[in-house]
């Protein structure tokens, strides 16, 4: 039994048929002067094709230009230099529904109010109430401050505030009472 060397992978064999003319043609693709004659025929319907999709000449031209670019840059992708016109036109549609898509997308973007941004007066009164708590937080007992700042800060619950202090979950309640409590006096009292 004859033994069979393998082939060199760089260039696998080929062979011969009655096709090679027809292959060698189409592996051609479409010309650049092919390419230019349908540019010149065929530019002011693919700017129609655009317009109908599209709602601004000035899209309406970079989406046509666009797509001869994209044809060019790929002819050799273009076998049958007879479908040259029909790329072309999937090309300007697909690129006329991308324009869309980030129009539609931009819209969407600038639709979005922009988030309420309070007055300077809110935010001077909003600081010197911040300040206010922070002033009678500081005048609570060492302990009643530890259990609001965990619990209301931390977002503890009263086991684990509990734990954490190492106090009976009595004495958290106990704490926390007397601390809002001695909060509500504070607070009320004028600056």
């Amino acid at each position: 039994m004859p033994v069979i060397a393998p082939m060199p992978a760089a260039r696998p064999a080929r062979i011969p048929s009655q096709r090679d003319g027809a292959e060698e043609e189409a592996a051609a693709g479409t010309t650049v002067d092919h390419l230019t004659e349908t540019y010149r025929a065929h530019y002011r319907s693919l700017l129609g094709l655009a317009a109908l999709l599209l709602d601004d000449t000035a899209s309406c031209e970079d989406v046509v230009q666009e797509a001869f670019i994209r044809v060019h840059s790929a002819r050799k992708r273009v076998r049958d230099p007879e479908k040259t016109l029909a790329y072309l036109r999937q090309t300007v549609v697909n690129l006329s529904r991308s324009a869309l898509r980030r129009r539609i997308l931009g819209l969407k973007l600038l639709s979005k109010p922009m988030p309420d941004m309070a007055s300077a007066e809110e935010g001077a009164y909003d600081q010197l109430e911040r300040d206010s708590l922070i002033k009678a937080m500081k005048g609570l007992q060492r302990r009643q401050r530890e259990v609001l700042v965990l619990r209301y800060f931390a977002d503890m619950t009263e086991a684990q505030v509990a734990d954490t202090l190492g106090i009976s979950l009595g004495s958290v309640k106990a704490y926390g009472s007397r601390g809002i409590a001695a909060l509500r006096i504070a607070m009320e009292e004028p600056v």
